[in-house]
């Protein structure tokens, strides 16, 4: 008798766990204000427009993710910041890459610039943070599949 009440408790618990896996699902996109994660892609949002207008003047300045600070072990200097993103672990969240094609969710630098679900500051430190419409570039390269363009 105890063996069939363990196996009806079991078979009740079964759906509700599985209700619970899928209900937590994966993070909802983080966003800046301003930025939402419906509207269509823009196809002028490349990596050379990333590099040239955030990267370079904001990220790859002397001290920071230049070549002498390596902050994180990460460079943005031109030539070298794609291959040290895309597909690359995060160092503070190493279940997370830097930046994951297509998914700005899980991408730790579209993170990292938010503010949303990060380990440390957000980026750029001390601020000035990034504008709505900058953050809307990195989300969309990434949302494009973050192609080396």
């Amino acid at each position: 008798m105890r063996g069939y009440a363990s196996q009806r408790m079991l078979r009740k618990l079964i759906p509700f766990t599985l209700l619970l896996f899928i209900a937590c699902g994966r993070l909802k996109e983080p966003t800046a204000p301003g930025v939402g994660g419906g509207d269509p892609v823009d196809p002028t949002a490349t990596f050379t427009r990333v590099q040239t207008e955030i990267f370079t003047p904001t990220c790859a300045q002397l001290g920071c993710h230049d070549p002498l600070g390596r902050q994180e072990s990460m460079i943005l200097s031109p030539g070298r910041a794609y291959a040290m993103t895309v597909g690359v672990a995060s160092i503070e969240t190493p279940n997370l890459m830097r930046v994951t094609p297509s998914d700005p969710t899980n991408s730790y630098l579209y993170r990292k610039i938010t503010g949303a679900g990060i380990t440390g500051v957000q980026m750029p430190q001390g601020g000035p943070y990034l504008t709505v419409a900058q953050i809307k570039l990195v989300r969309d390269w990434i949302r494009r599949g973050a192609p080396n363009d």
